[in-house]
């Protein structure tokens, strides 16, 4: 942990300029501390921008080819550390090992693969009638990551930043940090020039205005809360910067008339229970068939009896504990919360499992008679928790799914082309059907205070890119 107390800035390691005090960065599964983390202020973020800045107009004239030749570095030097970047994320967020290892950390080493195979098939030259169409990197980005996925979200960022030939500042999430130090000990590794990654850590409350008004900024990418999102649109707004943000959600899953309610249910309750249900996208509220309410609520059950809550570094825990203290008392209000209003408890409940006195660990936690009018059908709680909301026909459900503020992810459960059908009327960024998984080369983002902008493949490539047009002689 000692590295925690320096930043990566200008192609060093670096000690804090401003003494902006540390944060404990703490073990979720235990609580007890795993060090100190030194947080940034105005200073430090100004040497980060001024590093980025700097070294902008050289990198974005360097060919592709060598832009792309970092970023295998890169990508060999993730691979080689892959079980170190899965030993942090499950250490400081309290993802299952199992999880961490084939999927957490594997995500970050997907996204430098897919940005790798399309920036080369990109068309960053094109001619259009008498137009040469030059796509051209957009300029210095800030780039802030949350906690709940960390190499994902950081990697869907900073891979095609360095394709399109951006420099950057990245602010990773206080709460994981372990995993973003050895990613910038990867970046060094890699011999990128001085001042194209720059890393500072910080208080995203106070970092992230610093970032978003800054006028060297031309991008500013958050993947954060909706809160956040406000902030730092707020603060973009006076220099008139891109500002591309990825958001909250409260994915319906609607389950149609007449699909397997057995392997639906099932299905949706692993789904939503997944990374102990801190997952943006999560399909946490399920829209039933009023007549087979009872029937998937006991399925549901069952479901959730075979979840295994336990300890991260455990090969048969399936959830881990809430990533931090903070988040761990949000999601006890909001099933304190459900009780009052009324909604039926099928599974789990306030408190944690039996036998567990250290960490945030909840119970896998599943409401019924649920309606979207409640705090618990509306807002995203960001933890093990499902809510089921019945309903009478499917164009009741499709109004239920497209009646709340997010619009990120949809599921749909049934007959293909009827799937097909219902998905096509939802208004969010991605849906999936019958239990289909994502493809790094489709587009992730979402409609309304979901956020704006894309990313992941080509689509996240172009939110680096600037567009030129030179109008050639006839």
């Amino acid at each position: 942990m000692g590295s925690l107390q320096q930043f990566y800035i200008n192609g060093h390691w670096v000690a804090p300029a401003d003494g902006a005090g540390s944060h404990t960065v703490i073990n979720p599964a235990t609580e007890k501390s795993l060090g100190e983390l030194a947080m940034g202020g105005a200073a430090d973020i100004d040497a980060a921008i001024s590093a980025a800045a700097a070294a902008f107009p050289a990198f974005s004239a360097e060919p592709l080819e060598t832009r792309l030749g970092y970023l295998e570095r890169i990508a060999e030097g993730y691979q080689a550390r892959l079980e170190d970047i899965a030993q942090a994320i499950s250490q400081e967020m309290g993802a299952p090992i199992s999880l961490a290892r084939k999927v957490q950390a594997p995500m970050g080493l997907g996204h430098l693969k897919t940005t790798l195979a399309v920036a080369r098939d990109f068309p960053f030259e094109e001619q259009l009638g008498q137009a040469q169409i030059r796509r051209a990197a957009a300029g210095v980005c800030a780039l802030i990551t949350p906690w709940n996925w960390p190499m994902n979200q950081v990697m869907c960022k900073v891979a095609p930043a360095i394709a399109a030939g951006c420099t950057m500042v990245l602010k990773p999430s206080e709460f994981a940090p372990l995993s973003a130090q050895i990613l910038a000990e990867i970046m060094d590794e890699a011999g990128l020039p001085a001042g194209v990654f720059n890393m500072v850590h910080g208080d995203g409350a106070q970092v992230g205005p610093m970032l978003s008004s800054d006028p060297r900024i031309d991008v500013v990418s958050l993947t954060g809360s909706t809160r956040a999102g406000e902030s730092v649109s707020r603060e973009a707004a006076a220099t008139i910067k891109r500002v591309s943000l990825e958001l909250g959600g409260k994915s319906a899953n609607i389950l149609l008339p007449g699909c397997d309610l057995q392997k639906a249910v099932t299905h949706g309750v692993r789904a939503m229970m997944n990374n102990t249900g801190q997952s943006c996208n999560a399909p946490s509220r399920m829209l039933v068939p009023a007549d087979r309410l009872a029937e998937a609520e006991a399925i549901a059950a069952q479901a959730c009896d075979s979840i295994v809550v336990g300890d991260p570094q455990n090969e048969d825990t399936v959830i881990g504990p809430i990533a931090n203290g903070r988040q761990y008392q949000r999601v006890q209000s909001m099933i304190e919360t459900g009780l009052q209003e009324g909604a039926t408890l099928v599974a789990g409940g306030a408190g944690k499992p039996a036998g567990m006195e250290a960490g945030y660990f909840a119970r896998p936690t599943v409401f019924s008679q649920v309606s979207n009018t409640m705090t618990i059908g509306r807002e995203e709680i960001f933890g093990p928790v499902l809510v089921m909301i019945p309903y009478q026909d499917v164009d009741e459900a499709v109004a239920i799914a497209n009646d709340s503020d997010y619009g990120l992810s949809g599921y749909v459960y049934g007959e293909d082309s009827d799937a097909r059908a219902v998905a096509a009327r939802l208004r969010t960024g991605m849906v999936h059907i019958n239990g289909a998984g994502p493809d790094l080369q489709g587009a992730f983002g979402g409609f309304k205070q979901s956020g704006n902008g894309r990313e992941w493949g080509r689509f996240g490539l172009e939110e680096f890119l600037e567009t030129q047009s030179l109008f050639l002689p006839h």
